[in-house]
């Protein structure tokens, strides 16, 4: 079976979603992220699995439900430390962020028997997910991140090295105020919605 991985940083005012502020305060903006990585965390806890790890920037907290195996991000640039995610799986894997909490158990829901890699491309330009029937940490290192170009260059390569892609459903992060009132319309009923509509109370006069 595969290995699902989420790639995460600890939700602490003024080091996640820093583009959320304004509107929203440092405070608010750690707890849309907070909501955001819960709802990604259950998911991939509902989908069956050989393992699901966290592979955390910071320390766990309450939000992090039983049964993940968490590991701690290694240093320098996110490339890097998407390779090395990659590079502690022993077979199958597929990696997502804590950026997309209306992703759902079926998109997670991967077979690697007639292809190579799975591509997740975001809105942004970037990519939600990236799954490797064979991880090989080469095939990250390098790439230019949180550019409008990441997804693509990141495509090329998996391309370039002969792989087979199937690519996944296009999916928008959630970045920008935008971003996550259109995020939270397609997950309604989710802790990231429950969260925003809390925040926007707070702040009506």
């Amino acid at each position: 079976m595969t290995t699902l991985l989420v790639i995460a940083k600890e939700p602490v005012p003024g080091r996640v979603k820093t583009r959320l502020t304004p509107p929203f305060t440092p405070s608010e903006a750690a707890a849309l992220a907070e909501a955001a990585l819960a709802d990604t965390l259950r998911t991939v806890a509902a989908t069956p699995a050989a393992r699901h790890v966290l592979v955390l920037d910071g320390t766990p907290g309450p939000w992090l439900p039983p049964g993940f195996d968490v590991v701690r991000q290694c240093t320098g640039g996110l490339d890097e430390r998407l390779a090395a995610a990659f590079a502690g799986c022993d077979g199958p894997a597929l990696l997502i962020g804590m950026d997309t909490p209306q992703v759902t158990p079926k998109l997670l829901t991967v077979d690697f028997a007639d292809c190579d890699a799975y591509f997740g491309p975001a809105e942004d330009g970037g990519f939600w997910a990236l799954g490797l029937a064979e991880p090989d940490p080469a095939l990250l290192r390098g790439v230019p991140m949180s550019t409008p170009v990441t997804g693509a260059v990141q495509r090329e390569r998996l391309v370039r090295a002969g792989l087979r892609v199937r690519d996944l459903p296009r999916l928008r992060d959630v970045d920008t105020a935008a971003d996550a009132h259109a995020v939270a319309a397609l997950a309604p009923h989710g802790t990231f919605a429950a969260r925003l509509a809390r925040c926007r109370a707070a702040t009506r006069p």
